[in-house]
């Protein structure tokens, strides 16, 4: 038998246990690693900061459906890794593998910009739910005594969805509040134009972007490095500053810890892969999601990275179940490769975007086989409709079923494709599980 340890219970972590679940027979032992007992939909998450829902409705308890399917959980946050003798510890346990997926989803890097908070300087953040419910008691205090907003992102941010989901969406619960004559939004982006997302040639996405703040009276300031945030104040590399009475900046990424201290990634701590999504140098190791690093292929002026979105981390995590039952040798069927094709919903509230790009980075001449951007009230309840699909998928444990990938299919995308690349099987005796120590 095989133990393969998930770092990871999220969006990528989760589902990508699931499917090693349905693939593998029951002799080979799955456990899953990770620091919060709840999985939460991130995506939601500007909704639980602007209090249009509650946190616990975006959560649910990893604990029951993982025992159902007899995958193992422990709570706890990885403090290393040692590739070469294939050991993780956690706490002060340490747990042996034969392969491990890495899908803990990324640090956030609040010591890039001076004042860059929640915790330790000025503004919010809703890149989890910590940060989240924190941004929600400071809106409630702002609502108190409206002012100035500036929502945006510093240098190095990757995932701009969120930024605008929170400007427009700000926009949105003012209005409904007869608040929004009192109130300036601001928005700072570091991307090149608005609407460019970290990827560029999105069709014709800076034009509904910019049609949207504009019509919203939304300012919005593009090409900027914001370079330090003092109290109530934004200091761009510009020299501009603006003032704000309520600030809610994305920061940049970075790997977990646990990855930069073993040397395993970038500059950043984000994994470098193969097709396979295995390390290069360790193939006993695979990544899912936001740690797997993804190099731009448009230069900007301004440092920012490329977004990895729920379907590109399913994909990815759906490539690694694969990979690892035909390494095995459960399944014969090809190896895959994650196709790395996206569609991003944005939801503003009574309006939204649908973003599709496919693949998300384009080739060498700019092009993609797929790109559209459609706008519509539309776009906000189907949001909210994959929102409670995704819940319910991880409470039944459920990765993606046949029917969402047929959904896929019919809106000319895919999850996987088949490569040509062989995989070194993994040779392990089938006797007891290996030793918790």
């Amino acid at each position: 038998m095989a133990h393969i340890v998930v770092i990871g219970s999220g969006i990528g972590g989760l589902p990508t246990a699931y499917e090693l679940r349905h693939l593998l027979p029951s002799y080979h032992r799955i456990t899953v690693v990770t620091d919060s007992p709840k999985f939460t939909f991130i995506p939601s998450l500007p909704w639980v900061a602007m209090g249009l829902t509650p946190l616990s409705q975006i959560q649910l308890n990893v604990k029951p459906p993982l025992a159902r399917l007899g995958i193992e959980l422990v709570i706890g946050q990885v403090g290393a890794i040692d590739p070469e003798k294939q050991k993780i510890t956690v706490g002060n346990s340490r747990i042996n593998y034969d392969l491990v997926v890495i899908a803990t989803g990324a640090e956030l890097a609040l010591d890039a910009v001076p004042g860059l908070g929640p915790e330790a300087g000025y503004t919010q953040s809703v890149c989890n739910p910590h940060h989240a419910e924190i941004a929600h008691q400071a809106w409630e205090q702002f609502l108190q005594n409206p002012g100035q907003i500036v929502v945006g992102a510093v240098p190095g941010a990757s995932c701009f969805g969120p930024m605008y989901e929170f400007a427009l969406l700000a926009d949105f619960v003012l209005r409904r509040r007869g608040l929004r004559d009192q109130v300036k939004i601001t928005l700072v982006t570091p991307e090149p134009y608005g609407g460019h997302l970290g990827i560029g040639g999105m069709a014709n996405a800076p034009e509904l972007i910019h049609q949207l703040l504009a019509n919203r009276e939304i300012n919005a300031i593009e090409n900027a490095a914001i370079d330090q945030i003092t109290h109530h104040s934004i200091h761009l590399a510009s020299g501009e500053t603006l003032p704000f009475n309520y600030a809610m900046l994305l920061p940049p990424f970075r790997g977990p810890s646990f990855v930069r201290k073993a040397g395993l990634g970038d500059a950043n701590g984000f994994l470098p892969v193969l097709p396979t999504c295995q390390h290069p140098d360790f193939t006993s190791i695979y990544a899912v999601g936001v740690v797997v690093q993804l190099n731009p292929t448009c230069t900007t002026s301004i440092p920012i990275g490329v977004p990895k979105t729920g379907q590109m981390t399913e994909a990815m995590g759906m490539a690694v179940a694969h990979n690892i039952a035909h390494q095995l040798g459960e399944i014969s069927a090809p190896v895959v490769t994650p196709t790395l094709e996206a569609i991003c919903l944005a939801d503003f509230g009574d309006s939204g975007i649908a973003f599709i790009a496919a693949p998300v980075l384009p080739d060498e001449s700019g092009n993609r086989r797929k790109a559209v951007a459609l706008s519509g009230r539309w776009v906000s309840w189907s949001k909210i409709a994959f929102e409670k699909f995704f819940l319910a998928k991880m409470r039944w444990g459920l990765s993606v079923p046949w029917f969402e990938r047929w959904g896929l299919k019919a809106l000319g995308l895919s999850l996987v494709e088949p490569i040509s690349q062989p995989l070194s099987p993994v040779v392990v005796p089938r006797t007891s599980p290996p030793v918790v120590k």
